[in-house]
């Protein structure tokens, strides 16, 4: 739906730069161009942030199943890290090899 809005706000924009500015057509075409370049790199971005938040949070949900994670060579269980909600950090227990480790959620598979 962002899209579409993004995509009428570039339109009106084309019309005010056509009935109120006096560049050439092919200055017009140029920064309309532009600005639709930027609204579809939010667009790809926005995409692509909520990719990785979906990933961690299907890592955070495994974890708190009980479920072993993987993160880089370690594997991240509730027996030896608890999870910090506030940055989805995994963090080593006390009185464990992984006493003080901090490892981010959204480094984990």
């Amino acid at each position: 739906m962002a899209y579409l809005v993004g995509l009428v706000v570039v339109g009106l924009f084309f019309l005010v730069l056509h009935y109120f500015t006096e560049l050439t057509r092919k200055q017009k075409t140029f920064v309309t161009g532009v600005a639709l370049m930027l609204v579809l790199f939010a667009l790809a971005f926005n995409t692509y942030a909520d990719t990785q938040r979906d990933k961690m949070l299907d890592v955070v949900a495994r974890f708190n199943q009980n479920s072993t994670v993987k993160c880089s060579a370690l594997d991240v269980n509730n027996t030896n890290f608890t999870l910090s909600i506030g940055t989805y950090t995994f963090i080593g227990k006390e009185k464990t090899p992984f006493s003080g480790q901090m490892i981010s959620a959204s480094k984990c598979e």
